[in-house]
């Protein structure tokens, strides 16, 4: 297995090595990348994430690295167990940082998000489903 792609360093931020049984997967994040907009950010909030915002968010990081939306009975172990190391490997990265910025109110942040989508999908139709007309 060859070197990770290079990231610029100065958007570099932390790489997250995850091992489960003999895999060992590595995921570096950078300030600025994409993310996965199911995937919430869960630090500096009032009040605090709490754990099933935490487990929730390291399902989602876990899908999204596996591909699975649900394992197979065959993969059923590794997966949940790969859940709760990202969920305790978050729970430390959230119980660890530090910022002088004032803690966000979630209600605040639900307003902007759904002016945002107002934004995003104004115009478009969407049929029971779910999905554009």
């Amino acid at each position: 297995m060859g070197a990770p792609p290079a990231l610029p360093s100065s958007r570099y931020l932390f790489r997250l090595t995850l091992t489960v049984g003999p895999v060992v997967v590595s995921v570096h994040v950078a300030y600025g990348a994409p993310m996965c907009r199911n995937i919430k950010t869960l630090h500096n909030f009032r009040p605090p994430a709490t754990a099933e915002e935490i487990r929730a968010s390291s399902l989602q990081f876990v899908r999204k690295l596996s591909g699975f939306t649900r394992p197979s009975k065959a993969n059923e172990l590794v997966f949940s167990r790969a859940v709760d190391q990202v969920a305790r490997a978050a729970h430390e990265l959230l119980e660890s940082l530090v910022t002088n910025a004032p803690p966000r109110d979630r209600e605040v942040e639900v307003s902007k998000a759904r002016a945002r989508a107002a934004v995003r999908f104004a115009g478009t139709r969407h049929s029971t489903t779910g999905r554009s007309a």
